[in-house]
């Protein structure tokens, strides 16, 4: 059985850290391997995991860089290629891997959050639109029952009239029975249409406008009411409608501004009703609204004023809100209904939490490989100044080296290690035991000698050679 440890020991993104880093060691044999090592370090920081390993082996790799260079000089010229690929073909693919993880995991948390807000919206809308065809159905059964109830009044009188025969008052009979029975299956069917609401139940049409301003008044609201035209030539269906608006907007009002002013205007004309909602912010709150509603009554407002044939608005007023509904006196032939326009939702907090990581991460991918550039460049460039100091040959102990002298002699005057600057310069003496030494002439890289080197060349244990390099 394998144990938790070892399952972490093989992860793809551990794996991939590895090749990476293997192959940023072998890029000082050649820079084609910063292909490669770019390649792994990004599929590497795509992979989901802690970046405590991928640190450690950042760590080590640049350890192993600090070691080569320590044992072996000379390798100090290949320090600013490796420490390069070091920072541009590991350190900054695997934060663009890191980033493109965490863009991916926004991207589909968001698109999933979308589907479900939809989903809710339109359960939302479909509510309202269940709970104001409701409300119509009843308005309906008011109507046609009361309608049906006269008509079978009428039938009962009619069979009692004197001068009919036994079929005409069995006719008269039917008929009254069978207005009985429609007013009872009506009432059936707008029972199954309701449904159970935390509202209170609407006021009776027959109130009127003027009672419901009278009401809210009473109740302390700061209300106001015009009504323009006349009244008398509006069908009972736009009627009810304007009543309805009228109704939910004050209910509004009173929920989520109840200390501001409300103004109620209706116009009658000839085709249509106008009414007009307005109310102002509430002096007890510094923003325009109140406690934030569900918006189901507006939806239910829409979905009525739609039924007959109107057209319904609203949104912000000078501060406050607004609802304009315009009810046509004949509607016009039924249109299929509208989806709802949702109101853009606020982002939740894991939301905006989500967005601000990936903003980090891009940042730190970006600033990160920066920062660790410009320190290990920084400790690069001490490092060389350093060894640059031990290795420089005092003009007055290179004017006493004499050919010929043993090396033993030659050494005491020697600095303590060769530079790593070697000039492009043809004529290095060639043979069996012959070797040559590099000094640097100054280590002031503002210097006109910078990059000037004594050669010293040895064969067999005795200066053979001592030479001025200034190309």
């Amino acid at each position: 059985m394998i144990s938790g440890a070892a399952r972490r020991a093989v992860e793809p993104g551990s794996l991939l850290t590895v090749v990476a880093a293997g192959c940023v060691g072998l890029s000082a044999v050649s820079l084609w391997w910063a292909l490669p090592a770019a390649a792994a370090a990004f599929f590497a920081g795509r992979e989901p995991g802690r970046t405590g390993p991928t640190i450690l082996v950042l760590v080590a790799v640049v350890a192993g860089g600090v070691v080569a260079v320590a044992l072996v000089p000379s390798w100090l010229l290949m320090a600013g290629r490796f420490v390069a690929v070091v920072v541009m073909a590991a350190m900054l693919p695997w934060f663009a891997g890191r980033f493109w993880r965490q863009y991916q995991e926004l991207v589909r948390a968001g698109w999933e959050r979308a589907g479900r807000l939809e989903r809710e919206q339109q359960l939302v809308a479909e509510q309202a639109r269940s709970r104001e065809r409701a409300r119509i159905a009843q308005d309906m059964h008011d109507v046609l029952g009361h309608d049906l109830s006269l008509i079978a009044l009428s039938a009962g009188a009619l069979k009692l009239a004197p001068g009919l025969d036994e079929a005409q008052r069995a006719a008269a009979g039917e008929i009254r029975a069978r207005a009985a029975a429609s007013v009872e299956r009506l009432g059936e069917v707008v029972g199954i249409l309701r449904e159970e609401a935390d509202d209170e139940p609407p006021r009776p049409p027959g109130t009127g406008i003027p009672r419901l301003v009278e009401e809210a008044a009473a109740a302390g609201l700061a209300i106001g009411l015009r009504i323009d035209g006349d009244a008398d030539g509006v069908p009972p269906p736009a009627a009810r409608a304007a009543h309805r608006v009228v109704q939910e907007s004050l209910t509004n009002a009173a929920k989520h501004a109840p200390h501001a002013w409300v103004s109620v205007e209706v116009t009658h004309t000839a085709e249509e009703t106008t009414v007009r909602v307005k109310n102002g912010p509430s002096p007890a709150r510094s923003g325009p609204e109140g406690v934030p509603g569900t918006r189901r009554g507006l939806i239910g407002l829409d979905e009525r004023v739609r039924l007959a044939g109107g057209t319904f608005e609203h949104g912000p007023y000078a501060g406050g809100f607004e609802v304009t509904a315009r009810i046509p006196h004949t509607p016009p032939a039924r249109r299929p209904a509208a989806a709802p326009r949702p109101s853009a939702p606020a982002l939740p907090p894991e939301h905006r939490h989500a967005r601000s990581r990936a903003r980090r991460a891009l940042a730190t991918a970006v600033v990160l490989p920066l920062v660790a550039w410009a320190v290990l460049g920084a400790a690069l460039m001490g490092w060389d100044i350093r060894s640059a100091r031990q290795s420089v040959l005092d003009p007055g102990d290179y004017a006493r080296l004499r050919v010929g002298q043993d090396r033993d002699t030659v050494k005491r005057l020697l600095p303590e290690r060769q530079t790593t600057q070697r000039p492009v310069v043809a004529g290095e003496p060639k043979g069996e035991g012959t070797t040559c030494e590099y000094y640097a002439m100054t280590a002031d890289r503002f210097d006109d000698r910078s990059g000037d080197t004594y050669r010293l060349c040895f064969r067999n244990g005795r200066l053979m050679s001592k030479e001025a390099l200034t190309p």
